[in-house]
């Protein structure tokens, strides 16, 4: 009895590629900042934000 079991690979579902969705409120002047640099550059804000706040995560000093 030569039986296979075949199994596909599981399609990753929205929210299972290592991200998190959240929520930010921000000033009007900021995101219009921010449309802005995403129009130069031909990035989404999604993405401008993320590269933005991983270089500043590695500039940032706490004061004590």
């Amino acid at each position: 009895m030569d039986k296979e079991i075949k199994i596909t690979k599981k399609v990753p579902r929205r929210g299972d590629d290592g991200y998190k969705v959240v929520s930010v409120r921000m000033r009007e002047e900021m995101l219009e900042r921010l449309d802005t640099l995403s129009a130069r550059t031909n990035r989404s804000r999604n993405e401008l934000i993320n590269l933005l706040l991983d270089a500043a995560m590695e500039i940032v000093k706490v004061e004590e």
